[in-house]
């Protein structure tokens, strides 16, 4: 480490903003399997992306498909699927981007530093559906298969997942639809100043 230097660039995050029209940021989406993170991540990039946004979206499968297919469930392996991300998401944000991650990252520590690792505007939005309502969709089957046993360490079941105290936002899709949601956030991504609605 001591070799390295890190170098600077003649484009700066801020001409890129310029440029885009909007400032870039993360937002976080933490909550259950089953919870709606997917679906809510892409109704508001679509909303931004109407806006004239530069957005991009990681997603939990598909990053595990990937740049973290090396890693299992294991509670190191999930920290360092989180920081992994963390470090993606802070260059699609120095980018210019408005990043939308939608991961279980069920670790408080995991997710604080996600927060730490992030230069730019990071919000967190708790998607707060309770393990019951998560269960009875299953959309992919896993918790009838960690029910099973056959998925071991599995969140919400054989696994923890500690539940955010200091996040931006809590939404609650037992109550609200994923439109309704994804609403919500851009309400609170106007306020903050990194978009505006037209």
């Amino acid at each position: 480490m001591n070799n390295l230097h890190y170098h600077d660039y003649a484009v700066k995050t801020l001409d890129k903003t310029r440029k885009n029209g909007h400032k870039s940021g993360v937002v976080w989406l933490t909550g259950l399997s089953g919870s709606g993170k997917s679906t809510i991540a892409n109704i508001l990039e679509n909303k931004l992306f109407e806006l004239g946004c530069q957005t991009h979206i990681l997603d939990g499968d598909n990053v595990r498909m990937g740049l973290n297919s090396d890693l299992g469930f294991s509670p190191d392996e999930r920290k360092e699927n989180i920081r992994r991300i963390a470090e993606v998401s802070n260059l699609f944000a120095e980018s210019g981007t408005i990043v939308i991650t939608a991961f279980i990252s069920p670790y408080t520590e995991d997710r604080a530093a996600a927060k730490a690792i992030s230069k730019h505007q990071f919000v967190e939005v708790f998607v707060d559906t309770p393990l019951e309502v998560c269960e009875e969709r299953d959309p992919k089957g896993l918790y009838k298969k960690a029910r099973a046993g056959i998925i071991p360490e599995f969140t919400g079941v054989t696994a923890p997942y500690e539940e955010p105290g200091d996040e931006t936002l809590r939404l609650n899709t037992k109550f609200m639809t994923a439109d309704e949601c994804a609403e919500v956030i851009l309400e609170e991504l106007d306020m903050l100043g990194l978009v505006r609605k037209r």
